[in-house]
């Protein structure tokens, strides 16, 4: 009976702990909790269900983010932080082009390769049309541009025209970036054993890319001259 009470005790207390958390702790919480859900579940996951998994109510929910749009938003915020430093080490000519992008990717991999990165990112490109569009155009300004730009000053060839690139040239670096991205699917979509040393297969990745992209960059120019280029 003593342990009873005690257990109920306990609980009560655990209770009302958290119903005395400060607001910027309980948003934290929810937000925490929703990664973790919409992860799960992806986005058809009910606010009621994830109230259920916080202990709190589903109005208590609605004061933070007044609807699931707005969660979903915060959440993606929270998931697809960008570190601005990639950029730099990706023009930083005062280093080897090779060693820059095992630098860049094995970093990169790092942030990407996590379950809620992944799955979140394949729930949203199959059903939120258009959520993963503003992290794709970043990845595309700020990432692949760079890098083919940086492959043909590296190898002598000449730069693109102003701020065009040709779709083989993007096609190109979506090789090695996808490969990467596949790494993460193959574990937390198909649930498949990948190998745990990851900077050893990155750097592996970057030196058979950079074996062949220059020479397909060439080829880009021979074939495709006086051929307009995409914006």
């Amino acid at each position: 009976m003593q342990d009873s009470k005690k257990s109920a005790d306990s609980q009560g207390t655990v209770k009302a702990a958290t119903r005395r958390l400060s607001p910027q702790v309980r948003e934290k919480q929810i937000v925490q909790k929703a990664i973790e859900h919409f992860a799960t579940c992806g986005f058809s996951g009910s606010t009621r269900e994830l109230a259920r998994q916080l202990d709190v109510t589903q109005p208590l929910l609605y004061r933070y983010f007044p609807s699931k749009e707005a969660l979903i938003d915060r959440v993606y915020d929270e998931v697809y932080q960008w570190d601005a430093s990639w950029e730099t080490v990706i023009k930083d000519r005062s280093q080897p082009l090779q060693a820059r992008l095992v630098r860049f990717y094995t970093s990169y991999a790092h942030v990407i390769l996590r379950r809620e990165w992944i799955r979140i990112f394949v729930f949203a490109g199959l059903t939120r049309e258009g959520i993963n569009d503003r992290y794709l155009a970043k990845l595309r300004e700020r990432v692949f541009i760079p890098v083919i730009a940086e492959i043909r000053h590296a190898h002598g060839l000449a730069p693109a025209c102003g701020e065009t690139i040709n779709e083989k040239e993007l096609e190109l670096i979506w090789s090695l970036h996808a490969s990467i991205f596949y790494i993460g699917v193959r574990k937390w979509i198909y649930d498949l054993p990948v190998t745990e040393d990851i900077d050893a297969l990155i750097e592996q990745m970057v030196d058979a890319f950079l074996n062949g992209g220059p020479h397909v960059l060439a080829q880009v120019d021979n074939d495709i001259v006086g051929t307009p280029r995409l914006s």
